[in-house]
């Protein structure tokens, strides 16, 4: 995935940039802060829901969480790109993880052998995740793109992720719910599922775009993703 790339805002005044580069550092402490809040909370109402949709979701949550601690142990060492392959690795068995468990968790749904039942607690999780990914994806993105920073526009598509995968459960929920489809659960966890084994395989084959958060912050200059 190629973020979109912009010229750099050369003639930015020092002040204005201290401010932005500020700006992302809470953005992104909101983020990592809220995904861990979401993860809990995911997991604790999909376990007495026996969700599997819910339980992915959280589980996503997690894999993002550890995906940025990966991330950040990489550059954290002299030499980073010694380190890139490992960190890459450790994200992809993750996201595969996440993309088995979920799987036969859905399918013991599909076939009967436990049924999700209705979660209003999941319900206003996702109401809540699909009101607040799209802010803060396009608080970043615009803070980022007056700053020129490519990596904080890319960082604000993976917020953006988020947002789609909250649809997603919010709807298998909301089917469950007024309807009695208990099958549209396993249908959302699905969907997780096929985002999880995407960027499974892209952090495998190195096509993810990595950046440290100090990268974002303008503490530390990496090369952008081309």
């Amino acid at each position: 995935m190629k973020p979109e790339t912009g010229a750099p805002s050369r003639g930015l005044d020092p002040r204005r940039r201290g401010v932005l580069q500020r700006r992302i550092r809470w953005i992104v402490a909101i983020t990592i802060s809220y995904n861990v809040v979401e993860a809990i909370i995911a997991l604790a109402a999909g376990t007495v829901a026996t969700s599997a949709a819910l339980i992915g979701f959280g589980l996503d949550s997690i894999v993002e969480v550890l995906s940025a601690a990966a991330i950040a142990w990489q550059f954290s060492a002299p030499d980073p790109e010694k380190r890139e392959r490992v960190a890459l690795r450790v994200i992809a068995f993750s996201f595969f993880g996440l993309a088995a468990y979920v799987s036969v968790d859905a399918a013991l749904s599909l076939f009967g052998v436990r049924e999700a039942v209705h979660s209003p607690v999941g319900i206003g999780l996702a109401m809540a995740s699909l009101l607040v990914m799209p802010f803060l994806s396009w608080w970043e993105r615009r803070t980022g793109t007056e700053l020129g920073s490519v990596s904080a526009v890319a960082d604000s598509k993976q917020t953006l992720i988020c947002a789609y995968l909250s649809a997603a459960l919010l709807l298998g929920l909301l089917l469950n719910t007024l309807l009695g489809w208990a099958w549209a659960d396993s249908l959302a966890a699905l969907f997780i599922v096929g985002f999880a084994v995407r960027e499974g395989i892209e952090a495998w084959k190195g096509d993810t775009c990595a950046v440290p958060v100090a990268a974002l912050t303008g503490e530390r200059t990496v090369d952008p993703c081309d």
